[in-house]
């Protein structure tokens, strides 16, 4: 079993990173086993609706995101996790998950019934904004989403400064036992 994470942060060792790994631990001590992607280096595009992943099952772009989507498909959760930077996700992860989605429901719907969530990482604000506009992603796909005990919102803004936001650490741990326990019991 396995939760394959995207970091959508363009920083190498972002607060957005820190955020993940944390999660990736509490998942990991729950027997399940994480994968990390980032964005960072991808140019990632829009969907451009030409349909042509309803016949060839994969997105027609080619900028790394069909590698994405196959480790999704192995996978039995994914998490993702934004920077916000002007008050949402930043485009790519969105344009990603767009792309993602477009590709799951016109083939054999891959994202149904995977366990996961969306994170948001910001300075001040924005986070509520960011985690409902990812959310939306999971909804329309069938997916699972468990709760934590707040939303999967961290504070930071200098490099580190998120391990100062006690609670968002705390509540993005608890999101990721849930994640790893909800897996076990729907694969066991």
């Amino acid at each position: 079993m396995k939760v394959l994470m995207i970091c959508a942060s363009p920083r190498k060792k972002s607060n957005t990173l820190m955020v993940l790994e944390r999660c990736a631990r509490a998942i990991e001590k729950r027997g399940v086993e994480t994968e990390m992607v980032s964005l960072r280096k991808m140019n990632i595009e829009s969907c451009r609706a030409c349909l042509s992943c309803a016949k060839e099952h994969r997105c027609k772009i080619d900028d790394g995101l069909n590698e994405i989507i196959e480790k999704i498909k192995e996978s039995e959760g994914f998490i993702v996790a934004s920077p916000v930077y002007f008050g949402t996700a930043r485009g790519d992860i969105m344009s990603a998950l767009q792309r993602i989605g477009m590709v799951s429901r016109v083939s054999d719907n891959f994202l149904s019934w995977k366990v996961g969530g969306p994170i948001a990482v910001a300075r001040r604000g924005g986070h509520t904004a960011t985690i409902q506009e990812m959310l939306m992603f999971y909804f329309i796909n069938d997916m699972i989403v468990p709760g934590s005990t707040y939303w999967n919102m961290v504070f930071g803004w200098a490099p580190g400064e998120v391990e100062d936001d006690t609670e968002g650490m705390e509540t993005v741990e608890r999101f990721g036992e849930n994640v790893a326990e909800l897996i076990k019991r729907i694969h066991d």
